[in-house]
This record gives C-alpha cells, structure tokens and sequence, in this order.
C-alpha cells in the first residue's frame, strides 16, 4: 500500500488524521436556510486545463466566523429531478485556514453535508479538491464531459456552499482556467471573453448552478437573433471541426424556432440566451435546461447527418421551452431554497409533459420539422403508449411521483415498469387539452391562449414564480371554461390497457400499422443501434442481438423470450435485425412459429414463438373532422 499525502506537511497532515479519529459520529440538525445575504463572497477557480483527462482542480475560498459551520455539496441539481449531484466524483478535499488543515466529518444522515469547526481568528476557509469527471456512463451532471477536445462544466459539479442560507442570497466569483487555444461559452457574464482565464462577475450560488460552461478546441458561435433583442446564441463545441459547422438551413430552423417560441409565450424571461450544444459520440447524449442557457449533447454527426439532425430536432426547442416552463413558472414543490431540499415531482406531466408538446409544435411552426414528420412523431409515441403493458398498474401520474426512481430505472421490462412516461404521454395529453379547447371554443381559443396567460407576464424578468396544480386548473378555465380538474385527473389517474388521451383522435386523425417503417422510426433504431418489434412479436433487440425488452404476456414472452437473452440464430441463420424482420414476414404466409436460438449467460436453448401478424409500424392517416393538428403545426404570423 501506498499512502500520498497532499497539501500539507507531514505533521500537520497527522494532526488531522488523529482529529479524524478521534472523533465522535456526526449527524447534527443542519441548519435552516435563512432568506437573509451571507456577509461575503465566495471566490470560485475551477483550473480545466487537465479536463482531457477527466480532472478539474478546484480551490474554493468561503467567507466565515469563528464556530461551527456545515457546508453542503449540491444534491437536488434542478432540471435532473432527482438527488444526483456527482459528490461521488469529489477527491482530494482539503480544508485549510491561515495554511494550517482543519479536520472535517461528512455527516452520517445527509451525506453532501460536510461539518467542520473554524478557529478563533480565522475569517476565510480555502477548500480545495479534485472533481474526477467520470468516463463512464451515467446521467445529466454524472455522464461523461470532456474529452481531448472539449469540457462542459456544470458548476454544481465544483463548488460547496454554506448552510444556513438561501442559495440565492449567497455571492459568488466564479473564474475558470482553460485548456490552450481552447474558447468557450457561457450566459455568465465576463469583461474577458479572450482570455484563457476568463473571470466572471459575481452571482448567487443559486445562478452559478444556474449558469453551465462549453469550452473547445473545435468551437462555433452563430447567431441566432441577429439585429435584435434579447440577443441568442448557439455555442458548438466537437470532438472534430466539421461536428461544429451549422447549414444555413439548420440555422434558418433555430432562428425561427426564437421568434414562433417568443409569439407562442408572449414574452421571454432572460435578458440573453445560450444554447450550449456538444456533438459527439463520447458523452451522453441529453439536455439540461438553464433559465438563461442549455446544456445540449447530442451526436457527432448532429449536424452532418440530415437524418440525425430531424430525429434529434426536438432537442433544442424543448430545452428552449424549459426557460419558460420549469424554469420561469415552476411547480412550488420544485422549488427549493438551496440544493439539499427534496423537490417533488408530482408536476412533471406539466413541468416536462407540456415542455415536450410544445417542443413538437414549435418544431413543425419553425420548419426544423415538418408538419408530416411531427404527425410521425406522434404516432410513434402514440403506439408506444397505448402498447405500455405497465399502464396495467402504474399511473402517468406516478410516473411522475416515482421520478427519482423511474430517471434510474434498471433495464429490461421497461414497458412493464414504465418509465419517465411523463414525457412522451405528457404530449399527448397536452394536445388532448389543445384539441379540446379548440373543440369546446369552435376554434376561437387554444392551449397558446394558455401559454400566454401562464408565462407572458413580467416581460425580461427570470425570478422565478411557482404555481400548482390548481393555477394550472385555473388559467385553463380563464381560456375555456370546462371542469378541467377531472379533465386531468382522470387521464392522469387512469390504470388499465387503454390510452386514456384522445387528442390525435379529435385532431381528426388516427393510427394506423402497416409494415413500413416511417423515415423517422428508421433513423430511430440507427441510433438506438435496436430494432424494435414491439408492435408485432413484442420485443427490441440490439443490434447485438440482446433482447432489451419484452411486451408483458405477449406472444414472445409466453413462449419464453425476455429480456437479457441473446438471440444467436433466427430459423437456423445467424443473428442480425433484418434476419429477424425476414423470419417475421415469411412466418406471415406460413404456419410454422419463428424459432429462435437463444443464449442464457451459457446456456443454450430453443424457443418457438407462433407470431404470423407480420411486421407493424405506426402512422397516422386522416379520421374525422377538421384536421386540427395541421393547424396547431400553422406558424403564427
């Protein structure tokens, strides 16, 4: 064994460890947050110049009175809905004053909560520590964010905060040390936009998590508002320089994408925006939504791919959305007043379900998508949940309760478990409340009546104002008056096989199967490298043959297929996905089950599956009544 001793000399260093243990366990009543400003300012450098192997070197300083003091790591990180603040990822910490190592204890309830006694005399402690940026896979602040070529820094990942204190009323200077040549974007504000050590001008610990930062080698800046205000920008950063470069008609769509979004909402609630886009096949592809920016990572050939670029089109316009709803107009058990509260995630179906409605529309309004690929899209998440087995059992609403357990929900089974439901179905049950405003009111109200009277207030201001259920119950009525309240809860309270949404339906439109897959649901499986056949045997498979999941009691899985099997052969021939829709269209005029030849860990064996239904998938073609979702996808002039 090998011990490394840092920061200290050898003396003192043991001095600590004999505070270490020599003390008592720790959990302590942590202090109340207090609406009151904490007297200072924390000064923040966070040195990123070994971020391309995976190290930020951080050195905090805090200041403090004599006595007691717990700092706190944030937990609840806004936007990722549950407790996942990366501490797991902090190394090295080190507290000091006037020099000389004080001991601290981790408390033994709330683990991000660190105690630590400061000495008479001493009025600023200096933190220092490593944040070991994982290579591996995992979610939001916890995925993959650097490589060679790039670093996204979320500064929750970096920084500690004192306890006692509204997060929004403690300051902070936060300053940033970059890799050579490397040039970077954030919405925090610096007189130093050159420099490779940009300092920023002081903000609350609240805005600071607020507030992400790109920094590359490879790196674009377009402008997405050109002679107007607020000004907004699209930041690229890439493992590559042609991953960076945007197509004027790529731009055209995100330009446009500002002004329907700013028409929907009738006024906007920041006073600059940045969306913050990684394209790169070495990181987790999501976004993070920021009042004043996004956290965008998306795949390496985003922009180089136009097939990629309308799968993945949605992105954007949803984090976009999220400066508005989630983080303007925010569910009141969403907010907390620092980050070691629990949030509540009981609104999700409004918090991210009407997010990702209106992501879709104003895809179609801003021409990123068309009217025709939006109606794919809708058919697809349509078949998606009126095949979720699990809607047997589980609510959309407790999909939205679960959250912190459905964001980390384990593979296999998923339609059974459902997930984050409160997204796809969220979407249909938004234009289910569209379409039948529309309907009650002969076409003179919609939901972007709602959108005004919800967010088109406070013109430039981004504190943010809190409602619940009943606020949204009652801006639907000030649109139409309708019992709204049951409207919602039964469709968000409903168990059972049926989807209880109909917003396709009263659209004037319906699904349909047949065995060609739209554009959309083939570029889909490319990049999920899965063929899906859930709408015909009931399972996907990766493109390694994995069966990742089963439709509960299905045709495959009574005959014996679930997931984590390995399909090695299909009717005697090797494995791969179009082996598989082959067998599944000739078992159509046939009689004879599709045999499968599967692996269990080591163990081999057969399974017959009598499937004759030949391949599905979804489409939407014309129903009855006046084709509203042609309207809804209208621009608004």
């Amino acid at each position: 064994m090998r011990l490394t001793l840092r920061r200290a000399t050898l003396p003192a260093a043991l001095a600590v460890a004999m505070a270490f243990s020599g003390s008592s366990a720790v959990a302590q009543d942590l202090p109340a947050p207090v609406d009151q400003p904490y007297q200072g300012t924390l000064g923040l450098t966070v040195d990123l110049t070994d971020a391309p192997k995976n190290i930020y070197h951080v050195h905090e300083t805090i200041p403090v009175a004599s006595g007691p003091l717990t700092l706190f790591y944030p937990k609840w990180i806004p936007g990722e809905h549950s407790p996942t603040g990366p501490i797991q990822n902090v190394a090295g910490v080190a507290i000091t004053a006037n020099g000389k190592p004080l001991a601290w204890r981790r408390d033994l309830k709330e683990m991000y909560a660190l105690h630590v006694d400061v000495p008479a005399g001493v009025d600023k402690l200096d933190i220092a520590f490593e944040f070991l940026a994982p290579r591996e896979a995992g979610g939001f602040s916890s995925s993959p964010s650097s490589t060679p070529n790039f670093v996204a820094l979320e500064f929750n990942q970096v920084a500690f905060y004192p306890a006692g204190y509204y997060t929004s009323r403690i300051m902070i200077q936060p300053t940033v040390k970059l890799p050579a040549g490397w040039k970077f974007a954030s919405s925090l504000e610096t007189d130093t936009p050159d420099s490779a050590t940009p300092s920023f001008k002081a903000v609350s610990f609240e805005n600071l998590v607020d507030s992400p930062l790109i920094a590359g080698r490879h790196f674009n800046r377009v402008d997405l508002s050109p002679g107007a205000q607020p000004a907004v920008h699209l930041n690229i950063v890439g493992d590559s320089a042609a991953s960076v470069k945007a197509t004027d008609k790529q731009i055209a769509g995100q330009r446009a994408l500002i002004v329907q979004a700013n028409k929907l909402f009738g006024a906007h609630h920041y006073s600059h925006y940045d969306f913050l886009l990684i394209n790169s096949d070495h990181t987790q592809h999501f976004g993070l939504e920021h009042h004043q920016s996004s956290d965008d990572r998306l795949f390496a050939n985003f922009l180089t791919d136009n097939d990629v670029n309308l799968a993945a089109g949605t992105l954007l316009p949803h984090e976009y959305v999220h400066s508005w709803n989630g983080k303007f107009r925010r569910p009141a058990d969403l907010w907390t007043p620092t980050f070691t509260e629990t949030m509540q995630d009981d609104l999700l179906w409004v918090y991210e379900g009407l997010t990702d409605y209106w992501c879709g529309v104003l895809a179609a309004r801003s021409g990123i998508w068309t009217t025709e690929q939006w109606r794919d899209s809708l058919a697809s998440i349509s078949a998606g949940m009126s095949n979720r087995t699990g809607r047997s059992w589980r609510s959309l609403q407790d999909t939205a309760d679960a959250a912190p357990l459905t964001y980390a929900g384990a593979g296999g089974w998923s339609n059974y478990r459902r997930g984050t439901d409160f997204y796809p179905e969220g979407q249909l049950l938004w234009l289910d409340v569209d379409t039948k405003i529309r309907d009650l009111s002969g076409g003179k109200h919609s939901l972007d009546d709602f959108a005004r009277a919800f967010y088109g207030m406070d013109n430039g201001n981004y504190a943010t104002k809190t409602y619940t259920f009943d606020d949204v119950v009652s801006t639907l009525n000030g649109v139409q008056a309708y019992d709204w309240a049951s409207f919602l809860r039964q469709r968000l309270d409903a168990t059972g096989n049926t989807l209880p949404e109909h917003g396709i339906e009263n659209g004037g439109w319906k699904v349909v199967y047949d065995d060609k897959p739209s554009g959309f649901d083939k570029t889909a499986e490319t990049l999920r490298k899965s063929t899906n056949f859930a709408y015909s045997l009931g399972v996907q498979v990766s493109d390694k043959g994995v069966i990742q999941d089963v439709q509960w009691d299905g045709t495959a899985a009574k005959a014996g297929l679930v997931p984590g099997l390995t399909i090695v052969a299909v009717n005697g021939k090797d494995f791969s996905g179009q082996t598989l829709k082959d067998a599944v269209t000739d078992a159509k005029s046939t009689t004879t089950p599709i045999e499968f030849l599967v692996k269990n860990i080591d163990e081999y064996s057969t399974v017959k599956v009598d499937y004759h239904g030949g391949l599905k998938y979804p489409h939407l073609v014309r129903g009855d009544g006046k084709d509203l979702i042609g309207v809804i996808a209208t621009p608004r002039k």
